[in-house]
């Protein structure tokens, strides 16, 4: 009987590999394996290797829930190993499914397509995704549109994400799920924004308040309610007539289907008071308004619910001048206005606060006439007159040629002093130029008489000295007639009779009127007397051409004047 050889070494390995099979290509790979077992919390699962290999129950389960796994069930694994120090072969679940999503991510992130997820975890800077396999890093930035606070109803939930970056090499991959809501929210906006009209009437919720409108939600687009559109009455701020999360009702007023930009409004549904506000407001008219709002070019008077005029600075007050608004009215201050000007186009009223209290200066006109005594105290002091405070806090001027007689106008200015209290002649009173001329030198010699009587220029009159000056000499025509004066240079032709103090008061003498003052006040002059009556002598009894000297002509005139006052007398 023959004997069977005995196998050799080769025979007994080739055996061998044939038994199990080549398990070192099986490292590193995934491979189907059978679930042979389940103990306590892990699974028994057979690969066809020499041996079967165990996983934890956890691998098998999604975030959140627990494993669905029997035996008999068919699974992927991941082949780390062949054998370890016990035998085993060592095997994971989420290696496999990591590979398998790694593959199936990478297509998705080629087509930019959008991945579903799930929230996990937290780590510093943002939140753990699960991608199906592969973990994913969700930045905080990217969890919504806006910040939130709490992402927990958003954990454990499957939700679409959009990836932004991956790195297999280094197992990296960024989601957003913001660009996912961003983009489906610009879907919205596109249809939404095509469904809305102009002049269309809307309901909205307000989201955001700014300085300048409010942002209202139409039901996923945003409309501007700017500050100017909520109503037609002054708004200092959006937040006096909405408040966040405020239902309103709107207008749209425009819609720029480019840039998908809503400007709404509030006061479009209103009635527009400007509409017939000639006809309610006309010129001249007197109303009562509350004062907004103040600048410094003047204040804003509310004469009903959206209707502002302005009163402006030079039309507050008929004597204060350069002063700030704010001096003269307040905020909420109820006034008195008339109306100057309406612009319905450009919705503007100008009114006056001064218009509607009396003009001071017809006051004073009133009761200090022309020729009238007043008193006051000296303001201001210019280099051409004085300023007089004057009753109803107006101001009257005394030109430096009327402070006094007989003294040069830059000297006269130097008697008086701000704060003197000094008294005055009205002169004259110019109510539209708001100016009152007053004269202080009147009231010497001759009282307060503005009377000249029949005097003109040219007439001869006989006057009286009343004081002499360095100047001149004060004069006054017969006993109780008008004054007026004589300067230094009109008291004769010759230098010698040019000197005031060869006359004495009291004394009399004939001068000719040469024209009058700013007070109506006479000049008088002798020299102008004298070469008029040279020029009569002349013509009346000859000419120097015809051989007689002038003192032959002069000494002829004055014989006949003095033959006439001879017949005169024998009369």
């Amino acid at each position: 009987m023959a004997t069977a050889p005995n196998p050799t070494r080769d025979d007994f390995e080739k055996l061998l590999n044939e038994t199990l099979g080549d398990s070192e290509g099986f490292e590193g790979r995934v491979v189907k394996g059978t679930v042979t077992g389940i103990e306590n919390d892990l699974a028994v699962i057979d690969v066809g290797l020499k041996s079967e290999g165990r996983v934890p129950l956890r691998e098998f389960a999604m975030p959140g829930q627990k494993a669905d796994l029997s035996v008999g069930d068919e699974v992927e694994v991941f082949v780390d190993r062949v054998e370890n120090n016990n035998g085993e072969a060592m095997l994971s679940r989420d290696r496999a499914r990591r590979e398998a999503a790694w593959d199936r991510l990478e297509a998705e992130y080629d087509t930019e397509a959008r991945v579903e997820g799930t929230i996990f975890g937290r780590v510093k800077g943002g939140f753990t995704v699960d991608l199906g396999g592969a973990v994913a890093f969700l930045p905080g930035s990217q969890v919504d549109i806006r910040p939130v606070r709490d992402v927990t109803p958003l954990m454990d939930i499957p939700q679409p994400f959009q990836i932004l970056k991956m790195d297999r090499r280094r197992g990296n991959i960024v989601v957003s799920r913001r660009a996912v809501l961003e983009e489906t929210r610009a879907e919205q906006r596109s249809d939404l924004i095509q469904s809305l009209t102009e002049n269309q009437i809307i309901e909205g919720v307000v989201k955001n308040i700014t300085d300048y409108g409010a942002f209202v939600d139409l039901g996923g687009i945003d409309g501007l309610l700017h500050v100017t559109d909520m109503s037609y009455k002054r708004i200092n701020h959006p937040s006096e007539m909405v408040n966040i999360g405020d239902k309103v009702t709107v207008q749209i007023v425009r819609i720029n289907r480019e840039t998908q930009r809503i400007s709404l409004g509030m006061k479009q549904l209103e009635t527009d008071p400007w509409e017939g506000a000639s006809a309610k407001y006309p010129i001249d008219a007197r109303f009562t308004g509350r004062v907004t709002n103040i600048t410094e070019y003047g204040a804003f008077v509310e004469l009903e619910s959206g209707i502002e005029g302005l009163v402006h600075v030079s039309e507050m007050s008929w004597t204060k001048k350069n002063v700030h608004p704010g001096k003269i009215v307040s905020t909420s201050e109820q006034v008195e206005v008339v109306v100057l000007e309406v612009d319905e186009e450009k919705r503007r009223i100008s009114l006056g606060l001064k218009q509607a209290q009396d003009n001071p200066w017809d006051s004073f006109a009133e009761r200090f006439p022309v020729g009238a005594e007043v008193e006051g105290e000296v303001k201001n002091a210019t280099e051409f007159g004085l300023f007089i405070g004057l009753d109803g806090d107006v101001d009257g001027m005394v030109h430096m040629s009327d402070i006094s007689w007989g003294v040069s106008g830059e000297d006269a200015l130097e008697l008086h002093h701000k704060g003197e209290t000094v008294k005055a002649i009205v002169l004259d009173v110019d109510p539209e130029k708001e100016r009152i001329s007053l004269g202080m030198k009147q009231l010497e010699r001759g009282g307060a008489s503005t009377d000249t009587g029949d005097l003109r220029k040219g007439k001869i009159s006989t006057v009286t000295v009343l004081d002499v000056r360095d100047g001149g000499l004060d004069v006054q025509v017969g006993d109780d007639g008008p004054t007026g004066f004589v300067k230094r240079a009109d008291l004769g032709r010759d230098r010698d009779e040019q000197r005031p103090d060869r006359f004495q008061v009291g004394q009399k003498f004939d001068a000719m009127v040469v024209g009058f003052d700013r007070s109506k006040k006479p000049n008088f002059s002798v020299k102008a007397l004298q070469v008029a009556e040279e020029k009569q002598a002349v013509k009346q009894y000859g000419s120097t051409d015809s051989g007689a000297s002038l003192g032959d002509i002069l000494g002829e005139a004055l014989k006949q004047k003095s033959d006439d006052g001879d017949t005169k007398d024998g009369e």
